[in-house]
């Protein structure tokens, strides 16, 4: 498989220079000598190899089918011109992907997205090995996303195994789209500067229900810490009652009023006390 091979062009200046004082002397010693006069012509030609480079961008030559090099020195050149010429900018780039629709590990439908940042390396791939390649850098980053989303879950809900998920997995996920990236897309002479989900959520259709699990999660968890913390401070009270010797209650009275404690800590209303104006018994 042929390579990219940097060339330089002749210098564009000097060879204007060179043709126009060529055109000058043809059309003065035209008048005296008719003949000189079909010289124009090629003169003129060589004018169509004259061509500016700007920075960051490079030219692929093509004579005749036969691939001559690149030039990537920006500046103003002359070359053959009967080469054909292909712009190829070495500029970064960024493909901004929509959100796409697909499985994960264990099946949920998902809608993710990426954001790359990318430029061509090596001109004569991204030129010969594949048609359009803007066009195949697209369709080829959703193929890897699909992939990469194909081999993780979302979160571990149902996977609890899983030590590496989608939402949570951060620089690994990027790092492992980034790997499926550059292997997909050297074939392009493409190199990918930085790859990163920028987009998950669940699909539409079931992100109700999604979000209902994650509220009654929470919700539970919040319920432990409360619980939690309420036994921790029925348990500090009893103590205290019993250091400082204020009351003395027995298994029945410690019960009822461990009851009333726990459902005014853990209650989600705030709490509407009843002063008794009777004895303590009634």
């Amino acid at each position: 498989m042929k390579k990219e091979k940097e060339i330089v062009g002749s210098n564009g200046y000097l060879a204007l220079f060179f043709i126009l004082l060529v055109l000058a002397v043809v059309v003065y010693f035209g008048f005296f000598i008719k003949p000189l006069f079909f010289v124009a012509p090629i003169v003129l030609l060589s004018l169509v190899g004259l061509m500016t480079i700007n920075p960051n961008e490079s030219v692929v030559l093509v004579l005749f089918g036969k691939y001559c090099g690149t030039i990537k020195a920006n500046g103003f050149f002359w070359v053959n011109p009967f080469y054909s010429r292909k712009r190829i900018s070495l500029r970064a780039r960024n493909f901004d992907s929509e959100p796409i629709k697909v499985n994960d590990k264990i099946g949920n439908p998902i809608m993710i997205g990426i954001v790359l940042v990318w430029k061509v390396q090596e001109t004569f791939k991204a030129a010969f090995e594949v048609d359009e390649y803007e066009h195949f850098v697209r369709v080829q980053s959703e193929a890897a996303l699909r992939k990469l989303a194909g081999h993780y879950p979302y979160d571990n809900w149902e996977d609890e195994e899983a030590h590496i998920t989608l939402r949570a997995g951060g620089e690994v996920i990027n790092t492992k789209l980034e790997e499926e990236l550059k292997e997909r897309l050297d074939i392009a002479g493409i190199h990918v500067i930085e790859a990163r989900i920028n987009y998950i959520a669940y699909a539409s259709e079931i992100a109700s229900a999604m979000l209902k699990r994650q509220q009654a999660t929470a919700i539970v968890a919040a319920r432990e810490k409360i619980v939690e913390g309420a036994v921790g401070m029925v348990q500090m009270a009893l103590n205290k009652l019993k250091e400082r010797e204020i009351i003395d209650m027995d298994e029945e009275k410690k019960a009822a009023m461990i009851s009333n404690l726990m459902v005014v800590l853990c209650s989600e209303e705030s709490a509407k006390p009843i002063v008794n104006a009777g004895t303590l018994h009634h």
